[in-house]
Order: structure tokens, then C-alpha cells, then sequence
């Protein structure tokens, strides 16, 4: 199974005195890290010490907007004009770059958070404002996007470069989209189980639904969440078992993608 493959996770989503997800281990096992921008958590105390830990570590940098709900973490719908959106999105980005030019460092790319990802991910007019948002700030950003979305296509449609994403601990409705979290099935906390689900994808080059159906999927790119119980053993398990089906395991700037 010889192939590149980054692996991500979404970081720096505490606040303040409060925490969310481990941080410090998962940047020891993934190569790309999604970092929080202030609106749905992180603040700039958390994104300079998220950002210096991946520069020590290697690990590339990415700006992980969403909507403006600290109380919902930015897993709340908020429907807003395209063009709100948009500005939302440079605004984001612009505070990651400033944090990260401050310590050496260069944002790679661009992941959407929660809500405002779920909602651009199947809205064409919502995902063109995504993309045209960070396109306005560097049109060479890396946009990590869910395989087979409207983020995708619009990706494509505006000539910048994209990196399709699948879920190592999300499963999958029969259209293809991540299985709602308010339902009992929505994610996998067994490690093995994960990792035979990653090197399915990775092999075969497509998700599998929870009742079965093969959904063809780019995979450039494994989300592993960090927040969850069984997070940092999940990620362990995907990385090891990875690498020991011989794919390299890479930061997203290095999959050599155009």
C-alpha cells in the first residue's frame, strides 16, 4: 500500500482557563494541525503556544475558522448572508497568519469548523464564499475540504489547490456526508476498529456508510478529533497502523498536491 497521506486534527479549541482536547499528544502523531481562530474557541494566548509546540514538532499550520459561538462551539447553524461569511473567513485566517508570522511560521491551509463546514459542504453559493474568502487572503492556501463536497467543487471551480479529507472516527450517512453527532452512531471510539476503516479507505479509495453502500472518496487526508475520550489512542492506533501498511504519513504542504 505504498502512498502519501497527511493526517489532522482540529487544535488550540480551549479559551481562556479552559481546555479542549489534548493538544500537547496529538502533536506528537499527526502532521497537520487545524488551529482554531477565536470565534467557535482558541484565543491568542492559546494559538501562539498550539503554534509554537508544531513548529517543534514539524507540524504544518492551518487556519480553522467557524462561526462566531463560543456557548456552541461552533456546532450551532447560523445562517448569514455569503458575503458575512466571506469577510468571517479572511478575518479568521488574517488572525492565525499574525500569530503564526510571530513565530516563524507559515499558515499552510484552511479547514472549515463545524456548523459553518457542515452548512458549505453541501450550499454551493456558502462554499464559494468560503473559498473566495481565503482565496482573497493567499490563493496558495491549501483548502482541506470533506471528499465529494460543494467545499470541493467550489475548490476546483476557483483554481486552487485542495486536499480531500475523511474521517478516521466519523461514520457515514448514504450520501456521503458525516453522520450526525446527535446520533448514537455518529463516531467510532474503538481504535482497531478505526484503523480498519482508514486502510479501507486509503486502500480502496472510498468511505463506507454505516449500512454499507461504497461511496467513491479522495482521501489526501485522515481528521482524527481530539476531543473525544479515546481521542489520543484512536490517533495512535490510525498513525501505527498507517505506517505499518507502509504509507508515509506526511504534513499536508508535502503530499505534493496541485
Amino acid at each position: 500500500m505504498a502512498r502519501k497521506v497527511n493526517l489532522n486534527a482540529d487544535m488550540a479549541e480551549g479559551f481562556g482557563a479552559y481546555d479542549i482536547g489534548n493538544d500537547t499528544a496529538l502533536l506528537d502523531i499527526v502532521t497537520s494541525a487545524n488551529v482554531a481562530c477565536g470565534f467557535h474557541a482558541g484565543d491568542p494566548n492559546v494559538m501562539d503556544r498550539v503554534c509554537k509546540q508544531a513548529k517543534a514538532k514539524g507540524v504544518s499550520i492551518g487556519a480553522h475558522p467557524g462561526f462566531n459561538d463560543l456557548w456552541g462551539f461552533g456546532r450551532r447553524a447560523i445562517p448569514m448572508p455569503a458575503g458575512d461569511v466571506e469577510r468571517m473567513v479572511i478575518y479568521q485566517i488574517g488572525a492565525l497568519q499574525g500569530i503564526a508570522a510571530a513565530n516563524g511560521m507559515k499558515v499552510t491551509h484552511m479547514k472549515t469548523h463545524g456548523a459553518l463546514g457542515n452548512m458549505a459542504a453541501v450550499d454551493p453559493e456558502l462554499a464559494a464564499a468560503v473559498v473566495r474568502g481565503t482565496k482573497a487572503v493567499d490563493p496558495s492556501l491549501i483548502l482541506l475540504v470533506p471528499t465529494g463536497s460543494e467545499l470541493l467543487k467550489a475548490a476546483e471551480k476557483a483554481g486552487m489547490t485542495y486536499a480531500s479529507e475523511v474521517f478516521a472516527d466519523r461514520t457515514y450517512t448514504d450520501d456521503g456526508e458525516l453522520t450526525p453527532r446527535r446520533l448514537p452512531n455518529a463516531m467510532v471510539h474503538d481504535p482497531a476498529e478505526a484503523v480498519e476503516r482508514v486502510l479501507r479507505m486509503v486502500e480502496d479509495q472510498e468511505v463506507v456508510s454505516t449500512s454499507g453502500k461504497r461511496i467513491p472518496a479522495g482521501v489526501h487526508s485522515i481528521c482524527v478529533h481530539g476531543d473525544g475520550p479515546t481521542a489520543v489512542e484512536v490517533a495512535t492506533a490510525v498513525r501505527r497502523g498507517l505506517e505499518a501498511a507502509g504509507v508515509s504519513v506526511v504534513p499536508l504542504p508535502d503530499l505534493g498536491l496541485a
